[in-house]
Parts: C-alpha cells; sequence; structure tokens
C-alpha cells in the first residue's frame, strides 16, 4: 500500500433539528460570532434558528447576507471588513457553498492578515483562522468537510484557495434546513456530489487513497439510492438527511483525493454563463465518463453497483455501459436541461470554453486521461 495523507473535520454533529446544538458550540466560536450567508437563505428563514441558538449560547452576532452565486473577491473583502469592525471572535457559514467557501476565508483573512492575492493554489496558506463552524443547506458541495475555497477572479476566471487551515473546526448536517430546497437545485446539488465521490475514487492523483475510495462508494450508494426521493418528495426528512450524508463523504473523499476534468471543464460553464455548478457538472458529466473509460473502465465496473445494485451480477462491460448511461438519463429522469445549449451556451462559444478549461490545470493533473486542447472542445462540441 502507497504512502498516502487523510484529512478531515475534527467533529460532526448531524441529524434532523441539530441545528439547535449552536448553543453547545459557543465556548469554541466564542462571544461574538459572525455569521455568513445569503439573502435568500436569510429570507427562506433557515438562518434564525442559527442565529436563536448562538443566542441561547450567550453569544453576540452579527449577520453578513452579501453572498452571490460564485463569489467575487469584492465579498470576501466586504464579509473580512465586516468581522473585522464587528471583533467577530468565530465564524458561522450557513448556506450553500458560496457561503460556506466565503466563510472559510473570512475565518482566515480576518485573523492571519494575508492577502487573498497571495494565497491562491495548493498549499500558500501560512496564517490561522478564527474558531469555524458550517452548516449546509444543500446536499452538494461537501464543502463544510473540505479544505477547499473557490473565488471568482476578474470576470469569469475561477481560483482556489487550498490548504488544510480552512477545514472547520465543525461541520453540522441538518436536513430539516434542505426541507425548502426546490426540486431542480436538490437533482443539480446531488449530481454534484455525485460527481465529487465519481472523480475522488478515479483520481489520477498521488493521494488517491483507500479511506477516499471507500467513503466515495459509500456516498455514492446514499445519493443514489435517495436523490429521486428527495428531488420528488422533498419532504421525506429521511431521504434529505441521507443526502447531506452522502454528500459530506463525498467532500471528505475529494478533500483527500481531489477532482478532475469534469470539474475543470464546468468551471468555464458557471463563471461564464451563470449556470449554478452543480448543474454545469451534471452537463458535463457523462462525456467524460465516456472520454475517460478508456483507461479506468475497471474503477467505472466497481462503482456501477454502488448506484444501480441490479449490475451486481453483470459482466465488466455491461457495468462499465450501465453506469455511464445510467448517468447520462439521471438529469432526465430528474428534469434537469441536458445540453448546453439548453442553458444559454452558444456553439461559437465552445472554443473559448476549452481554452479557459485547460487553464484549471489544479484539477486536470488529478485526470486519470490526459486531456488536450482538441479534447476538450470535442467535449463541449457533444456536449452540445
Amino acid at each position: 500500500m502507497s504512502t498516502f495523507t487523510f484529512a478531515t473535520v475534527p467533529q460532526i454533529i448531524a441529524g434532523p433539528g441539530c441545528v439547535a446544538r449552536l448553543s453547545e458550540l459557543t465556548t469554541l466560536l466564542g462571544s461574538r460570532v459572525l455569521v455568513i450567508s445569503d439573502d435568500g437563505i436569510v429570507k427562506a428563514g433557515l438562518v434564525q434558528p442559527a442565529l436563536a441558538s448562538l443566542s441561547a449560547g450567550g453569544a453576540e452576532t452579527s449577520l453578513f447576507t452579501g453572498v452571490v452565486a460564485d463569489p467575487p473577491e469584492a465579498i470576501i473583502h466586504a464579509a473580512v471588513a465586516q468581522a473585522i469592525e464587528f471583533g467577530a471572535t468565530g465564524i458561522l457559514g450557513i448556506g450553500g457553498g458560496s457561503s460556506l467557501d466565503v466563510a472559510k476565508l473570512v475565518a482566515l483573512l480576518c485573523r492571519s492578515g494575508e492577502a487573498l492575492d497571495d494565497i491562491y493554489g495548493v498549499g500558500k496558506v501560512s496564517g490561522q483562522r478564527l474558531p469555524l463552524v458550517l452548516v449546509p443547506t444543500t446536499a452538494g458541495t461537501g464543502s463544510e468537510v473540505t479544505p477547499i475555497s473557490i473565488v471568482t477572479t476578474g470576470a469569469y476566471q475561477k481560483k482556489g484557495v487550498v490548504s488544510p487551515v480552512l477545514l472547520p473546526d465543525v461541520a453540522v448536517l441538518d436536513a430539516e434546513l434542505t426541507l425548502g430546497l426546490p426540486p431542480t437545485v436538490t437533482a443539480a446539488t446531488g449530481i454534484d456530489a455525485m460527481v465529487h465521490a465519481i472523480e475522488a475514487f478515479t483520481s489520477a492523483s498521488t493521494n488517491n487513497n483507500p479511506v477516499s475510495r471507500t467513503l466515495a462508494k459509500e456516498a455514492l450508494r446514499l445519493l443514489g439510492a435517495n436523490i429521486e426521493i428527495a428531488v420528488m418528495t422533498g419532504t421525506d426528512l429521511a431521504a434529505r438527511q441521507a443526502m447531506l450524508l452522502g454528500a459530506m463523504l463525498a467532500g471528505q473523499a475529494f478533500a483527500n483525493s481531489p477532482v478532475a476534468a469534469v470539474h475543470a471543464l464546468a468551471y468555464p460553464v458557471g463563471g461564464r454563463y451563470h449556470v449554478p455548478h452543480g448543474l454545469s457538472n451534471s452537463l458535463v458529466l457523462p462525456h467524460v465518463l465516456r472520454f475517460n473509460a478508456t483507461v479506468c473502465g475497471d474503477a467505472y465496473a466497481e462503482l456501477a453497483p454502488c448506484l444501480y445494485p441490479h449490475l451486481e451480477p453483470a459482466g465488466q462491460a455491461e457495468r462499465i455501459s450501465g453506469f455511464i448511461e445510467g448517468l447520462a438519463m439521471l438529469p432526465v429522469r430528474l428534469n434537469l436541461p441536458v445540453r448546453l445549449r439548453d442553458v444559454g451556451v452558444p456553439k461559437d462559444g465552445l472554443p473559448l470554453l476549452a481554452e479557459s478549461a485547460m487553464e484549471q490545470t489544479r484539477l486536470l493533473v488529478n485526470n486519470p486521461r490526459t486531456v488536450s486542447l482538441p479534447d476538450a472542445v470535442r467535449i463541449y462540441e457533444v456536449a452540445w
């Protein structure tokens, strides 16, 4: 067995209604907690239980609601300024992946004093952060257990800050906070989590490890068994909690065995055409799987029964094709767009998307099959 490392959060609190236990965490977070979210989450009433619980624990709170999808650097700087002015002793992030990513960087920057421009990339962080607790309201990104924050820089480009310092102290998984998610958001974020598991399992990273692979398979079992229930019957609390757990396990997997070409090709779609991240992943997923199948068919055959138990007795070729085609049809069953043209991507924009994807070297290096610029163009063309 090769040498590997595996790091994750020190504590996980999970179960319907468990956001009420935030009152127990004020010893960690201190007496002045900056709560970071977005306006939609606040208007949906999802932040109020967290605020009430922190108050019951004796903490004073300040609420930052300026997070937007694919947050630009200006949002990070504004939240840091509010944290410093408030004298925050701890940070609570509650919402989708963007809110959690912002919370991670705010916890770091308002304590370490580092410049955001200096820490893009892997292992560039040198300072320490404030105490940090993350509460996801979607079952998708796994950001609550990853050492990664994604920021939009300039008009379209996305960059990542990757450091174990960004791992929170506590992740809180409360399915009651996901009950109001619209079906399309539930579907897209659920597929996003599946992508995390698949890419972690097949990653060419030297740190691809048995812990991540085990977590990835269990994540796919949970997600595959519950995504259609969660989408079609959004009030099913058991399915919602299973989706949260599956997304978190997938997050733990790819936090240590990083994702690859699906994400590399999805980022430009989101950045240039403002397509939500999970949907961007869904649009390119089957086409990247077909591209990669020539070199990692064995892995797809191993994963197939996790999503589709009926493939357990099948031969390898049937497992591989069943796995890929099942995932190609999943967005159809979940009523998601399935073509790039369906989300406003023009055909003459594909070469520029491919050029942008090739800049995602941090991700492409993990793909099991080398992706060239012509390869990227062809994948986008098939997806269009």
